[in-house]
């Protein structure tokens, strides 16, 4: 069933879900509030943009070009339904294919920015799939794994651009050793946890084409107070 909210606190954003396939989660609102954005930044990429809540809330801190790209077309038919509700249009352009088909005829060195929330499980013999196929291809390897988004962000990226990630900790050793194989230099790492004394859930980290060596640690980020309310420093990226 589909249903128009507003974008996790964003009262000038509102966006399409729809309950059957994956919705978008705070990883999605981390991410875009992440990423470093100049005033030099003209083109960004957001690879399997889902309803697209990352272009929406990017569109809010530049007035650069913003292209979604979503394999699924019921999601991607979503995420365009989201950009015309917010007359977006002109800013954000949402396009339905492979990103493994796009970058083979997209012009190199094209994009200053690319960002990806991407599937964070590897697939494995023992792997249990999610039944509904919207939900198994967000969440595994299926059609998109690491080494595809470090080989296409080389590609895309100018010299210099930035790759901002959203992942899981535990796939922290295989970015770092990807990123480094396809000229990506790990600039940045923020470890997310959900409250103190816990493990670290959620993973942010920025490479640089072609960047220098000098990774920055950024301190920790803690999402949910003890009574499961977002902390002050989160609610601070819905405002």
């Amino acid at each position: 069933m589909r249903v128009i909210n507003y974008l996790l606190g964003y009262e000038n954003l509102k966006i399409i879900q729809d309950n059957e396939m994956f919705n978008f989660s705070l990883d999605s609102v981390l991410l875009p509030n992440f990423i470093t954005i100049n005033e030099s930044t003209k083109n960004i990429l957001d690879i399997g943009t889902g309803n697209a809540p990352i272009p929406l809330i990017i569109s809010q801190k530049t007035t650069a070009n913003i292209i979604g790209l979503e394999i699924q077309k019921e999601v991607s038919e979503m995420a365009k339904e989201s950009v015309k509700l917010n007359n977006l249009e002109n800013r954000i352009t949402i396009i339905n294919e492979d990103i493994k088909e796009y970058y083979k005829n997209a012009t190199p060195e094209f994009y200053d920015i690319i960002t990806c929330n991407p599937p964070y499980f590897e697939v494995k013999k023992k792997s249990k799939f999610n039944k509904n196929d919207y939900k198994t291809i967000a969440r595994h390897e299926v059609t998109l794994n690491l080494e595809d988004i470090l080989k296409i962000a080389r590609k895309l990226l100018k010299n210099g651009g930035t790759l901002g990630l959203v992942h899981r900790p535990e796939r922290l050793i295989d970015i770092l050793i990807t990123m480094r194989k396809y000229n990506i230099e790990p600039k940045k790492i923020r470890l997310v946890y959900p409250g103190k004394n816990k493990d670290a859930n959620i993973l942010l980290i920025e490479g640089k084409k072609n960047g220098k060596k000098g990774l920055k640690i950024l301190p920790p980020l803690y999402s949910h107070n003890k009574d499961g309310s977002y902390t002050e420093e989160i609610q601070k990226y819905f405002k």
